[in-house]
């Protein structure tokens, strides 16, 4: 199933506190529960103004849904056409 890259714009996100983060995580998982397991969030990186977070997802529309549903912004999508690591280089 694909992987997407979802870029969300939040301001001041990286200041929130743990309980603030914790309170957003919880609003994604149960929207995730309600739109049943053909979507799934694998993790987020918080920066200073931004969340990028992956998905496994069958297709865009499905994250958009989750993030109409769940009141969160997600100003691009990407769909992931590959993933490399240092691995990579020892083919």
């Amino acid at each position: 199933m694909p992987k997407f890259v979802i870029e969300r714009e939040i301001p001041n996100v990286g200041n929130l506190s743990q309980n603030e983060l914790t309170g957003i995580a919880q609003k994604s998982c149960d929207v995730l529960r309600s739109m049943g397991p053909q979507i799934q969030w694998v993790h987020s990186y918080v920066t200073g103004d931004k969340i990028y977070c992956v998905y496994i997802a069958p297709n865009e529309e499905e994250v958009k849904k989750h993030a109409e549903l769940g009141g969160f912004p997600a100003n691009k999508i990407s769909k992931v056409a590959e993933i490399i690591d240092p691995t990579t280089a020892e083919a």
